[in-house]
């Protein structure tokens, strides 16, 4: 809803293109291809939440003095760096949700709010940005108990 209130004036001026108004909410394919953008949503978010349960464990903890850390403890700057890297790798694709609340609620927003012009909120596509971050998510799960 925020996105709408602060794009207003825009969106009034860009009233003859839909899709570039639903880019400002929502993930959508550059290349329409379902199932190969949910194999990219898919291999993005397994790399992602991997990473982060990896990140985690007790075995990438590090000795500096008489202090005794995890890489995890250094913040969020190795997982802005992995989904940076991710987003520019996969991103172009799909636009990367790697989360269904990036997609879903916003899609949402899109469908309900009174835009002039806005065209269609794009639910055929929907499902890739939710089935793809969920599926990634527990493959990603799986792999880590297989792994660690």
């Amino acid at each position: 809803m925020l996105v709408w209130l602060f794009y207003k004036d825009h969106y009034k001026a860009t009233a003859s293109e839909p899709d570039t108004m639903l880019g400002t909410f929502c993930t959508m394919p550059a290349i329409a291809n379902p199932w190969r953008n949910f194999l990219s949503e898919v291999i993005a978010t397994c790399v992602l939440v991997f990473v982060i349960l990896a990140l985690g464990t007790q075995g990438n903890a590090f000795q500096v003095g008489p202090v005794s850390a995890s890489t995890g403890a250094i913040g969020s700057w190795p997982v802005t760096c992995l989904i940076m890297s991710l987003g520019m790798s996969l991103g172009a694709t799909t636009g990367y949700a790697l989360n269904p609340a990036r997609d879903l609620s916003p899609r949402c927003a899109h469908a309900v709010l009174p835009i002039e012009g806005k065209g269609s909120s794009g639910w055929w596509y929907s499902w890739v940005p939710v089935c793809g971050p969920m599926t990634g998510a527990a493959l990603a799960a799986g792999l880590f108990l297989l792994v660690f």
